[in-house]
């Protein structure tokens, strides 16, 4: 229902970098802020380093988009109050590798069961962690868009970072709260299941169902495959 987009998305396959990013700002900043955040984590990770562990380069593209972001809002006064959420995800030696700030999502469907491995840093979050709301009450409680970290807000940024091993079959869902906001856990793993490994396929399944519930927000859904054979 937008005019505007304010999610940005990479999915390179070849560099195994995926990243999502939903901005907030007024006027256009919030396109700005998450098109630069996307850019910047991607940049870093595909430069890599041999010096690093795969968790510290990934801190790194974290921090170094915050400070982009950050910086930016000094030098033009429309941008300044702007920021973005952040979840990446990236693989090396067979594992996966997540760093998440803010409300977008990681999900990971294995044998056909979906789970989520991000945890949201919104006020709502911990209501439903302490049992006082089920989790499709999130989308319908009018604080859910209060978050409590996001990319550039501040001159340094805590993400969260998640490893786990990776098995061939595995399928990896990225996505902003414009899927999540529109469709439940078990709406995504139907979809997810329906027999097709095609992640574009997918993600096009994925943006039309939450398009079609409404779609009151932007609908970013970044799919990733571990197909037999990959490394």
């Amino acid at each position: 229902m937008r005019t505007s987009n304010e999610d940005y998305y990479v999915a390179d396959a070849r560099s195994k970098i995926f990243v999502v990013a939903d901005g907030m700002g007024g006027h256009a900043a919030g396109e700005i802020a998450s098109r630069m955040t996307a850019e910047k984590v991607a940049a870093v990770l595909s430069a890599g380093s041999t010096a690093s562990s795969a968790e510290d380069v990934l801190l790194c593209a974290v921090q170094e988009a915050n400070t982009s972001v950050h910086e930016a809002q000094k030098i033009q006064a429309e941008y300044r109050g702007m920021g973005s959420t952040l979840t990446v995800l990236t693989f090396s030696m067979n594992r996966y590798y997540i760093a998440q700030v803010g409300d977008s999502r990681a999900y990971l469907l294995r044998d056909n069961l979906l789970t989520q491995l991000t945890q949201d840093h919104s006020l709502v979050w911990p209501l439903y962690k302490s049992g006082i709301i089920s989790k499709d009450d999130i989308s319908r409680n009018p604080r859910k868009n209060l978050i409590t970290r996001s990319i550039g807000t501040q001159p340094q940024v805590q993400a969260d970072l998640q490893t786990g091993p990776v098995l061939e079959g595995d399928l990896f869902l990225l996505c902003s709260d414009g899927l999540t906001d529109v469709l439940s856990d078990d709406d995504i793993s139907r979809i997810l299941s329906n027999g097709s490994r095609n992640p574009q396929h997918l993600s096009d399944l994925l943006v039309n169902a939450a398009n079609s519930g409404g779609g009151p927000d932007n609908v970013t859904a970044v799919v990733a495959y571990l197909a037999p054979d990959s490394n």
